[in-house]
């Protein structure tokens, strides 16, 4: 069986940032509201149960997890902390039981031993995006490997045409300013066949495809 490299509802601005600008503690992504920017996910039955919305936002929050075996994140996903780690005590931000359930793979150029919590194993690594791909695939046990962001780490990999199959959902929101992903969705188009949705919640899914 195939395995392959997913960027999966990774959502941009309608000016194509993907995050803001001045990630700390208590802004993971920077000046922008994740509360306003995922409304489109956090709105659906798979996230708020029987009162959420249904239709293609939910179907494709439903199914982002499916197949999945592994993920690669780059290390401003997994917090904010810059340079060598001072101490291991940042341990994600997403408390005693992260919601990955398979072994992530952060991208960093500091040395730290890996950190599993309940049935997610992190591990810290080095090394180009394919070294680290085969890694990920390695640990995947057959299933197909998710790029996680943040957005360098998601351009990094397309850039090095390791990418399969990517959904990226634009917001209405503009940023103005911090993480640029694409200038808009035709820089792919040489690339990847595509399809594009939009919801009536306002955001537009793009689908892309390998050619």
């Amino acid at each position: 069986m195939t395995q392959l490299v997913k960027i999966q509802s990774f959502t941009v601005s309608s000016d194509g940032f993907g995050s803001g600008e001045g990630q700390s503690l208590e802004q993971p992504f920077g000046h922008v509201s994740p509360a306003e920017l995922f409304a489109w996910r956090f709105q659906t039955a798979s996230f708020s149960g029987p009162i959420g919305t249904r239709g293609i936002d939910d179907v494709l929050a439903r199914d982002m997890n499916v197949g999945i075996g592994a993920e690669i994140m780059g290390r401003n996903k997994f917090g904010p902390v810059r340079g060598p780690w001072v101490d291991e005590q940042w341990q994600g931000w997403w408390g005693d039981d992260p919601p990955f359930h398979v072994p992530v793979f952060v991208l960093t150029h500091h040395a730290r031993p890996p950190l599993t919590l309940a049935d997610t194993t992190f591990h810290f690594v080095a090394g180009t995006p394919a070294d680290i791909v085969r890694e990920a695939k390695a640990a995947a046990n057959g299933l197909d490997v998710r790029l996680g962001g943040g957005v360098q780490t998601n351009r990094t990999f397309l850039d090095a045409d390791l990418v399969d199959t990517l959904h990226v959902v634009v917001s209405p929101m503009v940023f103005g300013r911090g993480e640029r992903f694409w200038t808009g969705p035709e820089e792919l188009f040489d690339r990847f066949d595509h399809e594009e949705i939009a919801s009536p919640s306002g955001v537009k899914h793009y689908l892309f495809w390998r050619k």
